[in-house]
């Protein structure tokens, strides 16, 4: 096993997109994927798949701060259902609660306002589901 894992951040207009080593416990962006109501350019999804070969696949599951599920989780649910019957891939679902708005303030600390274009910030989120899998033990 390589140890590569490729993380997903589900999003209805953009998909962000992180890829990381189990090995470091790091990982890093990659462009974030368009998506039209949701669904991704999937020849985009399977040319990273090819390039990378993940072990496993993490998609962030959007909960409410208590934990209850939302309109946006079943949609992602869906998303993951569909990357493992297109592809076969390992799929594992992340609590992906607080994600996005640490990305945001980690992006702006570092490059202002102008650094918070939404590509970056759910590529950026999709590193803190990736690293949060890997602090968890997985």
């Amino acid at each position: 096993m390589s140890g590569t894992l490729i993380a997903f951040d589900f999003g209805t207009k953009s998909i962000g997109v992180a890829v990381g080593q189990r090995i470091t416990g790091t990982a890093r962006p990659l462009s974030a994927l368009k998506a039209q109501d949701g669904t991704p350019d999937w020849n985009a999804v399977e040319k990273l798949l090819k390039e990378w070969q993940p072990d496993a696949v993490i998609v962030g599951l959007p909960l409410n701060m208590d934990g209850t599920e939302q309109p946006l989780t079943a949609r992602a649910r869906k998303f993951a259902n569909k990357l493992h019957g297109r592809f076969g891939v390992k799929i594992e679902l992340h609590d992906e609660r607080l994600s996005t708005v640490e990305a945001r303030a980690g992006l702006f600390e570092h490059g202002g306002y102008r650094a918070l274009n939404k590509g970056r910030v759910d590529s950026a989120s999709a590193v803190i589901i990736l690293e949060s899998y890997f602090e968890q033990g997985h």
